[in-house]
């Protein structure tokens, strides 16, 4: 399954990809997120609640940096299943920043997950749905974070 998206946040632009690549500070935006652990500079576990429909997963996974190109692209790849055993997944994600000017970088991303295991049962759609979902309220945190490095 492929989600993609993007959004606009008023940071300069470095500040906002030195903050994207630190895990520990990046994850505090993350709905859900309970804990993150350095396992090394491009390596970290995390924790992750979410609920999706009547269902609550508690994701543990790991993300490994696999591309940085400083400041505007980052490649990430990570894999993880449901602590209670709903599933398995496995992702790559692409995230490109664009300085458009005013002191407004325009951030996308791409996203292809693959699950099995019983949280396949909830399909593109409803999967597609939380992420937005999830986005909107990452964006929200990110850009107060972010207020106090700008």
């Amino acid at each position: 399954m492929i989600i993609e998206g993007g959004f606009k946040l008023k940071a300069p632009i470095d500040k906002l990809f030195d903050f994207l690549l630190k895990p520990d500070t990046i994850m505090t935006c993350l709905p859900g997120a309970e804990s993150v652990k350095l396992l090394d500079e491009n390596t970290y576990e995390c924790v992750v609640k979410q609920k999706v429909g009547p269902i609550s997963a508690k994701l543990k996974f790991v993300n490994r940096l696999t591309k940085v190109e400083r400041p505007t692209h980052i490649e990430i790849e990570g894999e993880g299943e449901d602590v209670t055993k709903l599933g398995h997944f496995k992702q790559k994600s692409i995230v490109d920043l664009k300085d458009i000017g005013n002191g407004e970088v325009e951030v996308t991303y791409k996203t292809d997950v693959s699950i099995v295991g019983k949280l396949t049962m909830f399909g593109d759609r409803i999967m597609r749905a939380k992420a937005k979902d999830t986005e909107k309220e990452f964006t929200k945190n990110l850009q107060e974070k972010l207020k106090s490095i700008a």
